[in-house]
């Protein structure tokens, strides 16, 4: 059976240069419904040289920097497809890449996981060694903090059938990079099928990503998204936890407003 594919694309201040022959190359190799670009602060000129993506594109711009997960959210919100997929905006992951990752949706997989860490990966260019020093450490930190154990859980292509997204949806509060490690931890927890699959890709230099900056909220991000994923699992101090915070959110929200005489 066929199933639809829908493809985000998040993107904040991209290079129109690349991102339009990539949103081509992304609807000739995976022949989606439709290809939503998410559009955070974007240029008057980067509009315009949007004209140029293909019938099946869409572009929802917004004004402000909504962060990743937030765009991938809204993007998959408004899909109506069998299939969900993104594909980051710096195209990274090469188009014929990210139609494996979606094949492996088609062989079985609730979520499927591409990956740059995956021993049959081809890595054509390398990051920086702080990156990829900073990466390694995240990835083994994920490995022992969630119970999915993957090379690789920040590759920028990922696919989940509708079904999953409507278990995962609403446990998801990441709005930037840390949504793609909280997206496989949840999915774990719901004993999803997962997928690692490897796949080509070639580092961006002028990425917009701050490697320091960025692994300290993904480090947090990660602990954030083991609770969630111990709560659904029901684990009996996680829910405590969530129960006292939950708790203290309805106090707070109840709470009458003090004001000085």
């Amino acid at each position: 059976m066929l199933q639809s594919v829908g493809v985000v694309v998040p993107a904040y201040r991209p290079d129109p240069d690349r991102l339009v022959p990539y949103v081509h190359a992304l609807a000739e190799a995976l022949d989606p419904d439709v290809v939503r670009v998410e559009l955070d602060a974007p240029l008057p000129e980067t509009l315009d040289a949007l004209d140029a993506l293909p019938p099946i594109a869409e572009v929802n711009a917004v004004d402000g920097r909504r962060g990743k997960g937030a765009a991938i959210t809204a993007g998959f919100e408004a899909l109506e497809t069998d299939v969900l997929a993104f594909a980051d905006a710096d195209g990274s992951t090469p188009a014929e890449s990210m139609a494996h990752v979606v094949d492996a949706i088609s062989q079985g997989a609730d979520l499927a996981v591409g990956s740059r860490r995956h021993p049959d990966a081809t890595v054509a260019s390398h990051q920086t060694v702080a990156r990829r020093y900073l990466g390694d450490g995240f990835a083994w930190l994920a490995r022992h903090l969630t119970e999915v154990p993957l090379y690789d859980y920040q590759c920028g292509a990922k696919a989940i059938t509708a079904e999953a997204w409507a278990d995962v949806r609403t446990h998801l509060y990441e709005p930037g990079f840390a949504w793609d490690i909280e997206l496989v931890a949840v999915s774990g927890a719901f004993d999803h099928r997962i997928a690692e699959v490897p796949v080509v890709w070639e580092d961006q230099p002028n990425s917009t990503v701050s490697p320091v900056d960025t692994t300290l909220k993904m480090g947090r991000g990660l602990v954030r998204a083991r609770h969630r994923a111990r709560t659904i699992r029901e684990d009996r101090i996680h829910s405590f936890i969530a129960a006292r915070n939950d708790q203290r959110t309805l106090v707070d929200d109840s709470s009458p407003e003090v004001t000085d005489d």
